[in-house]
């Protein structure tokens, strides 16, 4: 299968549907209305999302109907599974984007999905005769309960896992704040895991992370600065559900180790991660919208949208191509790499920090 045509075909279908939500009453009806915690200064239609999961679920629905033609395979089952989950959390995420629900109805919903993927991908082998077992008269549902009965015989791993997706799909959300940021990692970082899949052998899971990065640049095309157009929580917490999620199946399918995913999105990964522990050690409420993002601090000190997103864009790059390199090193270039980014991202963060504290005094 040419890899290009779900990609293709994702592209169109995000391009298209965004220019038509554009025009449509639901622009004018959900709007991001900017605030005193906002880096925007005008009300923006935070439909995005929905263009970008439509344009994912099209190409996913290509490379499904291509597997199809063969002997049912575990990718098969698990891309099924995935498109599932996908669209039923981006529903909940439309749902949230309209009426604002609380973080405490939220947070049990993304990690109940998490919990679903997690339980399901730590054992291929009960996707691979799914099939079988609904063929016999089992129901899908028995199913999942025996999969997460048999993910429940590693409990630290399967809570590990499943809290850390729930990590990824929400760092997402807090790190989409700025145009072109959200959008740029999903095409660096899915372009990534694509040509890791690619040259892994697994051209199918190739062609739909393709497929995802392809959605995601049509996406930029409305929210690259001047942005026209948000993602809103449908696109962030979708996009950070499939960097988790292909993350996940990569490291078990053999694709990858599990360091790569964390250092392809690691421009994600820190500033949120370390945002988080500064504001808990400082006594402050993390569940609350803020602007101390590394990011979020450098536009309030100057720099323009424009210029973070390009600059972004470099990190992300640098990311993306060491992790692929990395990939297929010794262990030992492998821990110097990762050693070396770890002083990079000191020191960036870092001075960030120095210079913010430099403004305020």
């Amino acid at each position: 299968m040419n890899a290009f045509i779900p990609a293709a075909l994702a592209f169109i279908v995000c391009y298209a549907t965004l220019r038509w939500l554009l025009r449509s009453k639901l622009a004018r009806t959900t709007l991001d209305q900017p605030n005193h915690r906002s880096l925007h200064t005008t009300p923006t239609p935070r439909i995005g999302g929905l263009g970008v999961v439509v344009g994912v679920l099209g190409g996913g629905a290509v490379i499904a109907a291509n597997l199809l033609e063969n002997p049912p395979t575990p990718n098969l089952q698990i891309l099924l599974l995935l498109l599932a989950l996908l669209s039923l959390l981006s529903g909940f995420c439309f749902i949230d984007d309209k009426r604002g629900l609380s973080a405490a109805v939220r947070l049990p919903v993304h990690l109940l999905v998490a919990l679903l993927w997690v339980a399901c991908i730590l054992d291929v082998s009960f996707l691979a005769t799914f099939f079988i077992k609904v063929g016999a008269g089992d129901t899908a549902f028995h199913f999942l309960q025996s999969s997460i009965k048999h993910a429940l015989a590693h409990p630290l791993l399967l809570i590990t896992l499943t809290f850390g997706l729930g990590w990824m799909m929400n760092l997402y959300n807090f790190m989409d704040g700025a145009n072109g940021l959200a959008g740029g990692m999903a095409v660096f970082g899915f372009g990534a895991y694509s040509a890791a899949l690619y040259f892994s052998g697994q051209p199918a899971l190739a062609a739909f992370a393709l497929a995802i990065a392809a959605s995601a640049l049509a996406f930029l095309c409305f929210n690259f600065d001047p942005a026209r157009i948000f993602l809103g929580d449908v696109g962030s917490i979708s996009l950070g559900f499939l960097a988790g999620a292909l993350g996940l199946w990569g490291w078990q399918s053999a694709a990858w180790p599990a360091w790569f995913p964390l250092l392809v999105f690691s421009p994600f990964i820190v500033d949120a991660t370390v945002t988080l522990f500064a504001r808990a050690l400082r006594g402050e409420k993390v569940w609350q919208a803020h602007r101390d993002h590394a990011y979020q601090r450098l536009i309030r000190m100057g720099w323009s949208h424009r210029r973070l997103a390009l600059s972004a864009y470099a990190l992300m790059a640098a990311c993306a191509a060491s992790a692929l390199v990395l990939r297929v090193a010794p262990s030992a270039s492998v821990m110097a790499g990762i050693a070396f980014w770890i002083l990079i991202y000191t020191a960036l963060l870092g001075t960030v920090m120095w210079r913010w504290q430099g403004l305020k005094l």
